[in-house]
C-alpha cells in the first residue's frame, strides 16, 4: 500500500468509528421496520455495485445510488450502510483491498456528506416544496456526487502515481459527463417514486413540510 492508501485508511476507519459511536444503534434493534429499510437499503446498492465497466483495466466505474441512500436514511446510516456494502465489494475482489481507505473516503464519504449538506441548505435556506425536495435533493447531489467521485479518483490516481494523466483523461475522467446524467436520474425516479407511494420509508421527507397547506 502507498502512503496514500494507508492515510486514507486511517482517515476512513477514524471518521466511521466517530459516526458509529453518534449512531443510536439500538434503533436498528428494537425497530424491525427500520431493519427492513436497513438490510433493504444495503442489498439494492450491493446488488447495483456489481454491475461495472472498465474501459481501462483498473479504472472502473459504476452508479452508486448513494443519494437515495442518504435521503431515505439520514446521514449517519447512509455512512454505515455504504461502509458495510463497501467492505462486502472488497471481500469479494470487486474492489482492491489497497483501495479500501480511498474508496471509502472519494466514493462513500464524499457523496453522502455532499447529499446531505445539500438536504441541509435546502430544508433550511429555500421555500420546502416538494419539487424542490426531487430536483434539488435528489437530482442534483445525484449528478454532482458522481462528478466528485470520479473527478476526485481521477485526482487521486494521478497524485498517487497510478496511471498517466492521459490514460485517466481518455479513459475515466472524460467520462463523467456520461455518468451524471443517468446517475441523477436513476436516484430522482427512486426518490420520487418512494415519496408518492412510500414515503415513511424516506427519513429526509415529511408531509407537513413539503405537502401540507401547498
Amino acid at each position: 500500500m502507498s502512503a496514500l492508501q494507508i492515510i486514507s485508511v486511517v482517515l476512513y476507519v477514524g471518521i466511521v468509528a466517530y459516526v458509529i459511536s453518534k449512531t443510536p444503534l439500538k434503533q436498528m434493534l428494537q425497530d424491525k421496520g427500520f431493519q427492513h429499510r436497513l438490510f433493504g437499503s444495503m442489498t439494492c446498492v450491493f446488488v447495483l455495485w456489481l454491475f461495472r465497466v472498465s474501459i481501462y483495466d483498473g479504472l472502473v466505474m459504476h452508479f452508486l445510488w448513494l443519494t437515495a441512500l442518504t435521503l431515505v436514511l439520514g446521514f449517519r446510516w447512509a455512512i454505515i450502510a455504504a461502509t458495510v456494502v463497501l467492505i462486502g465489494s472488497t471481500i469479494i475482489g470487486q474492489e482492491p483491498l489497497a483501495m479500501f481507505g480511498v474508496n471509502g473516503l472519494l466514493g462513500v464519504l464524499l457523496p453522502v456528506a455532499f447529499t446531505y449538506m445539500v438536504f441541509m441548505l435546502t430544508f433550511h435556506k429555500l421555500p420546502r416544496h416538494l419539487f424542490t425536495y426531487i430536483f434539488l435533493c435528489a437530482f442534483f447531489p445525484g449528478a454532482i456526487t458522481m462528478a466528485l467521485k470520479m473527478l476526485s479518483l481521477s485526482a487521486y490516481f494521478y497524485a498517487d502515481g497510478m496511471y498517466a494523466w492521459n490514460v485517466i483523461e481518455y479513459n475515466y475522467a472524460q467520462m463523467t459527463i456520461l455518468m451524471m446524467f443517468p446517475e441523477a436520474f436513476f436516484n430522482g425516479m427512486t426518490m420520487t417514486c418512494l415519496i408518492v407511494y412510500k414515503p415513511e420509508l424516506v427519513y429526509t421527507f415529511e408531509d407537513k413540510f413539503y405537502l401540507d397547506g401547498k
